[in-house]
């Protein structure tokens, strides 16, 4: 067991690999519950298709990939709230169109537009190869992200749990829209160089959609979000160089497994303890 815990250790690349995943597993877990909060996993899952022709463009023209994913990224949410606005399509049609725009699009511009952009990493992430001004990337913009939500923390958590309550009370909503929007875009971007294109949605929703089977306290939810996604990023890291697997879907896998547990075994809301409540005698005296 210790060689198997050490043996990774010994090569620079996957000691860089870890901690990278872990920060980058932090940073999304901590989105993620905000996301989960607010119902937008389907906009995670646009965002992060969105990005994709801004790396081939950033490639291209010799610009740090953050900033071209970060700016297509943020555009296609702006074009999204604009295309709703002024159409009777709803939120998640609107979506659907843009997203899967934005995505043909970058595949076009991969094939056409001479680069070094390997495109299967792009979709699915390669954390094993990732170069030192990759990381560079991605600390900024995890490290951002992270201090964004600090300071905006509470005016955040009332727009997600009701954006009502928050315009009622005077809260910018329209403010705390595109601030939740900025952060979305980069997270995507501190998590692509791990997951890629295809996973970087299942880190931004499952961490925080298993702690939310977990508990009711808000606070209680981040620190299982983040529990859960370390492990799961640290321990994939490791599976993936001892069997060989992609490390992004490894990490992944691992994520869902723990969703799954927390679906079927939680003590409130898990499958199980809901249909022994409902066999409990007095129960069905209780619900009504």
């Amino acid at each position: 067991m210790v060689q198997w815990l050490l043996e990774p250790l010994q090569a620079g690349f996957m000691v860089k690999a870890l901690w990278v995943s872990a920060f980058v597993g932090t940073v999304c877990a901590v989105l993620s519950c905000y996301i989960t909060l607010k119902g937008w996993s389907l906009m995670g899952d646009a965002v992060s298709h969105a990005v994709v022709p801004g790396v081939v463009v950033a490639y291209a023209l010799g610009l740090p990939f953050a900033l071209g994913a970060f700016v297509f990224g943020f555009g296609a949410t702006v074009i999204i709230g604009y295309v709703k606005s002024q159409t009777r399509l709803k939120e998640d049609a609107v979506i659907g169109v843009i997203f899967t725009g934005f995505f043909a699009f970058g595949l076009v511009l991969a094939t056409k537009i001479p680069s070094n952009v390997d495109l299967f990493h792009i979709l699915f992430g390669n954390v094993l190869g990732i170069s030192p001004s990759d990381i560079i990337q991605t600390l900024i913009a995890g490290t951002t992200t992270l201090v964004v939500i600090l300071l905006r923390r509470k005016d955040l958590l009332l727009f997600c749990f009701d954006p009502n309550h928050a315009k009622a009370i005077g809260l910018n909503t329209q403010l705390m829209y595109y601030t939740l929007l900025s952060v979305l875009a980069l997270t995507i971007v501190t998590a692509l160089q791990t997951a890629g294109i295809v996973l970087v949605v299942a880190m931004l929703v499952t961490p925080g959609a298993t702690a939310y089977l977990l508990t009711d306290r808000f606070d209680h939810m981040l620190a299982i979000s983040v529990a859960t996604s370390v492990v799961s990023c640290i321990l994939g890291t490791y599976l993936s160089y001892h069997l060989d697997m992609p490390t992004g879907g490894t990490i992944v896998v691992l994520m869902t497994i723990l969703f799954a547990v927390a679906m079927i075994f939680a003590p409130k809301y898990g499958i199980l303890s809901q249909k022994l409540n409902r066999h409990l005698p007095g129960a069905e005296t209780r619900s009504t």
